[in-house]
């Protein structure tokens, strides 16, 4: 039990990291500007969601070095991690089909993108799930 109290938010920092780094990667794919239009097409920008993923990097941080109380940085994390799967979602489903097929002429995997982050972003509330029931908060 006490091994899974410091693997989760471990595990929790590296799922916010992977976030992080699919958001980043349409920007080694194409231009700057395209990529701006691209998160700016859905209804949300999902970047939002990437800072609520350098926040929920901090607060994992804190409860694995026990900064903070770590039944708290559980409850933080699983909150902000399912706002961050809602936000990308929410955007990965208000793209207009006209825009993506736009974006396959410019970088063939831009479109699969989008549901590759929307995959990804799971990982951080699972994680801080996982991190809750190991401190039988669940």
């Amino acid at each position: 039990m006490s091994d899974s109290r410091r693997t989760a938010p471990l595990a929790g920092v590296v799922a916010c990291l992977l976030v992080i780094g699919a958001l980043a990667a349409p920007y080694a794919m194409t231009d700057a500007r395209t990529v701006g239009l691209y998160y700016e097409s859905g209804v949300v920008n999902p970047l939002i969601a990437g800072l609520l993923a350098v926040v929920s990097t901090v607060v994992f941080a804190a409860g694995y070095r026990r900064r903070t109380d770590p039944a708290l940085a559980a409850g933080v994390t699983l909150t902000f991690g399912l706002f961050i799967v809602v936000l990308t979602v929410a955007w990965a489903l208000t793209i207009p089909e006209s825009l993506m097929r736009q974006f396959e002429v410019v970088e063939a995997s831009l479109p699969e993108h989008r549901w590759a982050l929307a995959v990804v972003t799971v990982t951080v509330p699972a994680t801080a799930a996982w991190y809750a029931r190991s401190l039988g908060l669940l």
